[in-house]
């Protein structure tokens, strides 16, 4: 089997050393690595270019947003599995393609996720939330329940099958695929329970108290977009659930 990661990063040069330095030390062999960069001005691409060849594909142009970038990465792609790993990631072992390849060979899947922790932007030995996803359930999405998209490995013939990223989602587009993907077509999944990566704090849709709010309704459109409709509760236990995450 075939991995194709995909890096999206625009004005990273901070983290995205860190961040390709996680994929280029796995101890999986076949893995197809892909930088998409928005032009970055601050020295991000010539930290990517140093790399030379251990980088296969590098596209450096502007975009439309994070979600545009890693639809370009996923029609590069020709990875029989695809992880998306951004510039402020990374992966919390070096044995984490492994463990999600031999998870969608055991289980015959169509997707693998796992565990994430968030860190400290600064020191990432200092651990600020813990997500833990546990095992998917038919009602889990109902629930309020998604597992986190930096753990997400999807095959690319479902990519073909049922669609990329909408760019009209704005920070939900990652909430939207996956239920499309999982609850919507019932994809079969595959949990691997162990941390896989680890996020440094500051994420766009969390940021401020109204990006919340229009991640919240753009949550109630991913439903009402895909023909689904939720509990009354449904979208009210989806922030809720991450109060969890700092016990």
């Amino acid at each position: 089997m075939k991995v194709s990661i995909i890096t999206v990063v625009f004005n990273g040069v901070s983290t995205i050393n860190h961040c390709i330095e996680s994929v280029l030390k796995q101890d999986f062999d076949s893995i197809e690595y892909i930088i998409i960069d928005g032009n970055s001005k601050d020295g991000t691409k010539k930290v990517v270019e140093s790399y030379g060849g251990k980088i296969q594909k590098f596209l450096s142009e502007p975009d439309k947003g994070i979600y545009d970038a890693m639809n370009k990465g996923i029609k590069l792609a020709t990875g029989d599995l695809i992880g998306i790993l951004n510039a402020d990631d990374f992966y919390a072992s070096n044995t984490v393609i492994s463990e999600i390849v031999n998870a969608a060979k055991k289980n015959d899947a169509d997707a693998c996720y796992g565990d994430l922790n968030y860190v400290d932007a600064q020191d990432e030995s200092v651990i600020k939330r813990k997500w833990i996803s546990g095992k998917y359930k038919p009602n889990s999405f109902l629930m309020g329940w998604m597992p986190p998209h930096p753990t997400f490995f999807l095959k690319r013939n479902c990519y073909e099958k049922y669609g990329n990223f909408r760019l009209d989602m704005g920070s939900a587009a990652d909430y939207e695929l996956m239920l499309r993907m999982i609850y919507k077509h019932g994809i079969k999944l595959a949990y691997v329970p162990s941390v896989i990566v680890k996020m440094r704090t500051g994420g766009v849709s969390n940021s401020n108290f109204q990006n919340r709010l229009d991640a919240n309704k753009n949550d109630r459109k991913a439903w009402k977009i895909n023909g689904l409709k939720p509990y009354p509760f449904t979208l009210w236990l989806k922030p809720a659930r991450k109060i969890l995450q700092f016990i």
